[in-house]
């Protein structure tokens, strides 16, 4: 029994071992391809920040318009105020 024991773990050690040792190794082409895979990642996040950014711009470039009106109107009545005196 002890054999047999001794035998099954020596197979599946060196099996496992295998196993590892060709997960490990890699071609040229693999890293390429993971390569490109994460640059397209990479260029995706950055075109959604950058599209992201031109928004927050946007609505900061509408909320100072609207200010500017807002003071140019108040501006506005109270020099008919002045005048109408």
């Amino acid at each position: 029994m002890k054999p047999l024991l001794a035998l099954v773990l020596l197979v599946g050690l060196t099996a496992s071992d295998a196993i590892l040792l060709h997960a490990q190794q890699m071609s040229v082409a693999e890293y390429q391809r993971l390569s490109a895979k994460e640059a397209g990642k990479q260029q995706k996040l950055m075109s959604k920040n950058a599209r992201l950014q031109r928004k927050a711009q946007k609505r900061a470039d509408k909320a100072q318009q609207k200010s500017l009106k807002a003071g140019q109107k108040a501006d506005a009545k109270a020099n008919r105020q002045v005048h109408q005196k």
